[in-house]
């Protein structure tokens, strides 16, 4: 075997486990497996788990804080329009510089899949042709999928559904929508039944910006549902944002899941985003704005976490951390028993990488052996401490690494130098 982790918890709560590498693959896992290795890494109880996987990120915008200027209101409107100022000032060499720093940060955070949404609005395509590049170059070490975003309506912007044919020919891999700010909601039914079309005859899978609003009546993902099963793209379909759903009536929601859970529509939550962009036009009491994530659990709909933004017009934070973005929407969703907790740790793994159709993802024999050993016991106990990433493994081979957080206390009357892993509770 080229590399052994021995000692290792896994995010279904088996512990004492060795998982034995070969090839950049799995090739065996269980307790104390009798292999020998190149190298042996004791991860002494700690979790082994498959690395992040961001469903939902604005790669082209990422790291442009304060271009051209701040986003004073910090509304998604304002946003939106500061987008539309910093575009035509873009080059594609600050794109791929911006990127390739964040795909660092991710590396740093074990965040090794991201599906990127990025804006086919520019006629020239420079973020297109920026993100292309970018793909190219961390193809060894990350994952990213490629959305064609018309984020000025593919509609209401004359030249976008020729720009978005334009950048799946390039390379792109998804096709991308945002019915809600078409025109009318006429038209954002027809930009939804167009886009589908395209997608189904090029069999390409499909993730539209969805009823971003707290407008109860935005309701295309009944239509995006409902294409979905028309045109047998089941499985393959998912509705980003989805917060009007936040704000509808309850009986009209009660035929809603059943619908996306029989057109197999994935949602895809932005806990961080939805929260802070969302309620803006409330007074008290001001509502969460982030979709009803326990509802579509319990209705059998796929669910997962995006990150959304970082540090660009819409949002000022974030650092790439999928454990934040995790912890974010266990609160806001209120979903504070255990399995509730592990459900939320699976929305930034395992849910979004069936959602991405990423192969050969997951701890099993035959896997990829894409790893990250986290400074904590479980996935609960992930979440709660945003646990440090003490190792990251892609196809077997560390490509990241930290020291566990540990400090050193001095305190009158206590024995001196008391160590101890920070926040871990290892009675």
């Amino acid at each position: 075997m080229d590399l052994v982790i021995r000692n290792a918890s896994l995010p279904d709560g088996r512990r004492d486990i060795d998982i034995a590498i070969e090839h950049g693959r799995i090739a065996a896992l269980g307790p104390r497996l009798a292999v020998q290795a190149g190298r042996e890494i004791d991860a002494q109880g700690d979790l082994v788990t498959p690395p992040f996987v961001d469903a939902h990120f604005h790669m082209d915008a990422t790291l442009s804080y304060g271009l051209p200027r701040v986003n004073a209101s910090g509304t998604l409107l304002e946003g939106i329009a500061l987008w539309g100022e910093l575009k035509p000032q873009l080059t594609q060499e600050a794109l791929v510089e911006r990127a390739m720093q964040y795909c660092d940060w991710a590396v740093a955070r074990g965040l090794l899949a991201i599906r990127t949404h990025v804006d086919i609005c520019d006629d020239r395509l420079l973020a297109v042709e920026a993100l292309l590049e970018v793909r190219r170059r961390v193809a060894p070490y990350i994952d990213l999928q490629l959305v064609a975003f018309p984020q000025d309506g593919v509609l209401r912007n004359k030249n976008a559904f020729a720009n978005l044919k334009r950048a799946i020919a390039m390379g792109v891999d998804v096709v991308g929508g945002i019915p809600h700010f078409e025109r009318t909601m006429a038209d954002g039914a027809e930009s939804v039944r167009l886009l589908c079309e395209f997608a189904a005859d090029k069999g390409l899978r499909v993730d539209m910006h969805c009823d971003e609003s707290d407008d109860p009546m935005s309701r295309h993902i009944e239509t995006l549902a409902s294409e979905t099963l028309r045109l047998g793209m089941q499985g393959m379909v998912a509705g980003s944002h989805l917060t009007s759903m936040h704000s509808m009536d309850n009986y009209y929601v009660s035929k809603l899941l059943p619908l996306m859970r029989e057109a197999g529509v994935a949602a895809i939550a932005n806990p961080l985003i939805n929260i802070t962009l969302q309620g803006r036009h409330d007074s008290y009491p001001k509502r969460r704005g982030m979709t009803r994530v326990p509802e579509l659990l319990a209705a059998g709909v796929e669910v997962a976490f995006g990150h959304d933004c970082v540090m660009d017009p819409w949002y000022s934070l974030g650092s790439g951390d999928m454990l934040e973005v995790a912890h974010m929407g266990l609160h806001v969703a209120q979903m504070t028993g255990q399995d509730a907790m592990h459900q939320c740790f699976l929305a930034v793994t395992e849910a979004p990488a069936r959602i991405l159709g990423l192969e050969g993802y997951g701890i099993a024999p035959g896997r990829h052996a894409d790893l990250v050993v986290l400074d904590a016991g479980s996935t609960v106990e992930a979440i709660r401490l945003r646990a440090g990433r003490r190792l990251v493994l892609r196809r077997g081979v560390v490509v990241s690494e930290a020291p566990a957080a540990v400090a050193t206390l001095k305190l009158p009357g206590r024995p001196a130098s008391t160590r101890f892993r920070l926040g871990r509770n290892e009675a």
